[in-house]
């Protein structure tokens, strides 16, 4: 599988209109190979940058969406992901943009295949989301890109 975005590549520069200084929209992705067994997507973002004196774990989840039917093959920029929404990190549900506190930090595009419908509850965190995929992930690939305040 593949995950890519037209606003940015692989290592590059989120663009300030998908952060917390821009407009703070989803990006547009799109998914490619996506194995034809599969009976539904899961895609997260998360952020592993975090300062130990912001967040003890060092992480937040930017976007959490699971149950995402198998034949998407994209999510055009400013939209609501098919599917349900997970709770990121601070407890709402959709995505929210990158707006690292203190330098530079990385932020993974997450993109899950799985043999099943997980039919979690709307608003499941990450953790919920990963445990449930346990033993149902067919195929999975990340895109990262990077994103500093100015």
């Amino acid at each position: 599988m593949k995950l890519i975005s037209s606003a940015f590549s692989e290592g590059g520069i989120i663009p300030s209109i998908y952060t917390c200084q821009g407009k703070n929209i989803s990006p547009p992705l799109e998914f490619f190979d996506v194995p034809p067994s599969s009976k539904s997507l899961a895609l997260i973002l998360d952020d592993p940058d975090v300062p130990a004196s912001v967040r003890s774990d060092r992480m937040y989840d930017h976007w959490v969406v699971y149950d995402m039917p198998a034949d998407t093959r994209h999510l055009k920029e400013g939209t609501m992901a098919p599917g349900i929404q997970g709770k990121n990190t601070s407890g709402k549900m959709g995505y929210i943009g990158p707006c690292p506190p203190d330098r530079e930090h990385r932020y993974f595009f997450k993109l899950y295949a799985l043999n099943k419908k997980l039919d979690l509850s709307p608003g499941a965190s990450k953790k919920e989301l990963e445990a449930a995929m346990q033993g149902h992930m067919i195929a999975e690939c990340h895109l990262m890109a990077r994103y500093e305040k100015h």
